[in-house]
């Protein structure tokens, strides 16, 4: 469904991706593990088209989206839906204007129509009759729930989800694990995850990837993975300061 081949991204002098070679497999959740500042989100967006690389290819559906134009590029991102870390709802509209941005925007459908769609993906999610609060009135937990409704809302494909559990308490979060199983058996989507949380990454993956260094070290299922021979993904899913990756610790 999604392949990415030999891909390369640099900020001035930083080089985050330095060839990047990943295949997505169709209605599978595949999660991407590294570091805080290992490109994991740089990928994210250069999959969903939003960032161009320097060099390498992406195919979405068999189809090379590096220098697509505008129209073609618009076509692939509604395949597309995406829970941004902290909801990222937009604090001046309701609960229903936000669910409701990206079909009002990119469709033609009539209002009585997004009205219920919208009502209906917020009742996927959990949520009834909140349509008309606004952002500062919710919980975390409801901020995130909301901008997963946002994300289904046009019936994507693919969901990608960065940091879906960050800011939340256990609870909370194992809340949004099982609403990202239930939504991935309910409309047969595939889901791309980015997160630090090892307990949600092993509840929701099928397989993992460990982007290390600018590249994907390792891609194995969730039991694989826990027996990595690898350092670093042992050093990374233990959570221990001992190992290959180093931190910068500010003084």
């Amino acid at each position: 469904m999604i392949e990415i081949v030999d891909l390369h991204k640099a900020f001035g002098s930083n080089n985050v991706l330095k060839g990047v070679n990943l295949k997505i497999l169709k209605g599978e959740t595949i999660t991407i593990l590294g570091g805080s500042g290992s490109g994991k989100s740089v990928l994210l967006k250069h999959i969903a088209g939003l960032l161009k690389p320097d060099k390498g290819n992406i195919k979405v559906d068999g189809k090379e989206i590096v220098g697509m134009d505008e129209e073609e590029m618009a076509d692939v991102q509604k395949k597309f839906g995406m829970l941004f870390q902290g909801a990222a709802l937009f604090d001046s509209l309701t609960v229903g204007e936000n669910v409701a941005f990206g079909l009002r925007r990119l469709t033609d459908l009539k209002e009585t129509e997004i009205q219920k769609v919208v009502s209906e993906k917020l009742h996927m999610v959990g949520l009834k009759n909140i349509e008309h609060l606004k952002p500062a009135e919710l919980s975390g937990g409801m901020k995130k729930r909301v901008g997963l409704a946002r994300a289904i809302a046009m019936n994507p494909e693919y969901i990608m989800y960065d940091e879906p559990t960050t800011g939340l308490d256990p609870i909370m979060a194992d809340i949004i694990n099982e609403m990202i199983l239930h939504l991935q058996e309910e409309l047969r989507i595939t889901s791309i995850v980015v997160t630090h949380d090892m307990v949600s990454a092993y509840k929701i993956s099928n397989r993992l990837a460990m982007l290390y260094e600018g590249e994907i070290i390792e891609i194995e299922s969730v039991e694989m993975i826990k027996n990595s021979k690898n350092p670093v993904v042992k050093q990374f899913i233990s959570g221990s300061s001992e190992g290959p990756i180093k931190m910068k610790i500010r003084e």
